[in-house]
């Protein structure tokens, strides 16, 4: 995965009111954290966050990162979580996890099919059963996503995770037998119900008890 470029510089404001401070300069508040240096708090500027990630081509963005003042040039890191606004959308806060060039990390990244499904042809529907896939590789040669090949894929079969070509340098970690794509059989409808007094639905009989002894009953009392 190619790193791409990104400034910060150090926050001294902390805590809830601090990030609101920062937020209003135009900058995302932000922590970066890792094995070999203590976490740090960072601002971001939002506008060039947001132009980083139209660059990046997938949820995993690798980044070179910049800090104004800092005694080192660059230092590698993973985004590994970013907060949104739940109605406006807008970005909160990052989370960045400083990575070493020649260590192993371990990501979650996006499942993708390719081809045109042998079974949706005949009639079925292409299920995700997995949308993201863990994996371990170094920094350099982490996939942006999964590519799957569906077009041998047929109705009522399935993709093992065990059965996915991992791209060089990867290793695709989780049970091999778990299910990663499907293809479902086509569901069809069922008969709709007769409407009640339709043609060729039979009514229930009305049965009536007849009353055979109560005239004869009345006339012998007549006669006493």
């Amino acid at each position: 995965m190619k790193s791409l470029a990104l400034s910060a510089f150090p926050r001294t404001a902390k805590r809830r009111k601090g990030a609101r401070q920062v937020r209003s300069t135009g900058r995302i508040p932000a922590n970066i954290y890792g094995k070999t240096a203590a976490a740090q708090n960072l601002e971001v500027d939002s506008t060039e966050f947001g132009l980083l990630v139209g660059k990046a081509h997938s949820e995993i963005i690798l980044v070179d990162l910049e800090i104004k003042g800092d005694a080192r040039p660059t230092r590698l890191a993973l985004v590994q979580d970013v907060q949104h606004h739940p109605l406006e959308g807008h970005v909160l806060h990052l989370d960045l996890h400083e990575v070493q060039p020649d260590e192993k990390v371990t990501v979650r990244v996006p499942v993708e099919t390719v081809g045109d499904c042998a079974g949706v042809k005949a009639g079925g529907t292409l299920e995700h059963v997995l949308l993201k896939l863990r994996v371990r590789a170094l920094p350099k040669d982490l996939p942006e996503q999964i590519m799957i090949d569906v077009s041998g894929l047929e109705v009522g079969k399935n993709i093992h995770l065990g059965q996915i070509q991992a791209p060089a340098g990867v290793e695709l970690l989780g049970n091999k037998d778990v299910t990663v794509v499907a293809c479902a059989a086509p569901v069809t409808a069922e008969p709709e119900a007769a409407p009640a007094g339709a043609e060729g639905t039979k009514q229930p009989e009305m049965i009536k008890e007849k009353k055979t002894d109560e005239a004869p009953a009345k006339a012998a009392d007549k006669k006493k």
